[in-house]
């Protein structure tokens, strides 16, 4: 006479996730590359609203930030940032990216998830990459004193030796 409750958790597919996300922002670029997730390419003056979206939607509710990378493409710097909804079980990688060498900036998402404000920080300190409206920006490993980024691919450091 025991009742049962159904826990089954329906895992979004890829492309459902595409389908649904697109409609949001119909700009947006959708790959599948080698790994299992979907990777979304977005403008930078696109990135909060689509990552605001990603966690408030129901349907994606991607509440955990679990990584949040800077990257030097060569020609543009970025931010590569992994989801994951902890409800759905669905991941998803979303990239952004500037050919502004000079002064990248993007939009914070610490206020979307508390745990991108230390990375960012460490992007920041590697890359030089700006976060607008970071609560506390500073270098995080480096001195304040340390002249560039060395994460960078065009970095040269000859006191250091930092070779790549």
């Amino acid at each position: 006479m025991g009742l049962t409750k159904d826990y089954s958790i329906k895992i979004m597919t890829n492309e459902a996730l595409q389908n649904l996300i697109s409609s949001w922002i119909p700009e947006l670029e959708f790959t599948e590359e080698k790994s299992q997730f979907l990777n979304i390419t977005v403008q930078p003056e696109q990135l909060h609203q689509l990552m605001t979206q990603l966690k408030s939607n129901s349907e994606t509710n991607f509440d955990y930030l679990f990584c949040l990378s800077g990257v030097d493409w060569g020609t543009a710097l970025g931010v590569v940032y992994h989801l994951e909804s902890t409800t759905h079980r669905h991941q998803l990688v979303v990239k952004v990216k500037t050919e502004d060498r000079e002064n990248p900036t993007f939009d914070t998402v610490c206020n979307i998830w508390y745990t991108a404000e230390f990375h960012e920080r460490e992007v920041f300190d590697f890359f030089g990459i700006k976060f607008t409206n970071h609560p506390n920006l500073k270098r995080l490993f480096l001195t304040e004193e340390w002249d560039g980024f060395p994460l960078r691919k065009d970095y040269v450091d000859e006191i250091n030796m930092v070779i790549k």
